[in-house]
């Protein structure tokens, strides 16, 4: 069994006026399924309104993120799946519930973790 990262960019949601909450009861019905699939590990999205800091080896840190990297936003979910095909059917129910693409990755598995 993998993790595998659905996510989005905020930019990729482009809801018309009046279906926000359609969305969100739509996107929350798929997350509740794949609680009860039992592959569910966690979701949620990137608090925009508080700002990256970004923290040094030594333990300085500066408000901001890497000045020449995208700035990380919008949503994502975590599933523990069998296989990338599988994920990739969990990808599409998000993407259909939240009417945007979603990009898969697989997180790489580290046994001392």
């Amino acid at each position: 069994m993998a993790k595998y990262l659905i996510s989005f960019p905020s930019a990729a949601m482009d809801v018309p006026d009046g279906e926000l909450e359609a969305v969100g009861r739509d996107a929350h019905a798929v997350i509740d399924e794949a609680k009860a699939a039992g592959v569910y590990v966690f979701a949620g999205g990137i608090d925009e309104a508080v700002p990256p800091v970004l923290v040094s080896a030594d333990g300085t840190f500066a408000a901001g993120g890497y000045s020449w990297a995208p700035p990380l936003n919008g949503g994502f979910t975590v599933l523990e799946l069998p296989s990338r095909e599988e994920a990739i059917a969990w990808a599409a129910r998000i993407a259909k519930a939240c009417r945007c693409h979603q990009e898969l990755r697989v997180f790489g598995f580290d046994p001392t973790s």
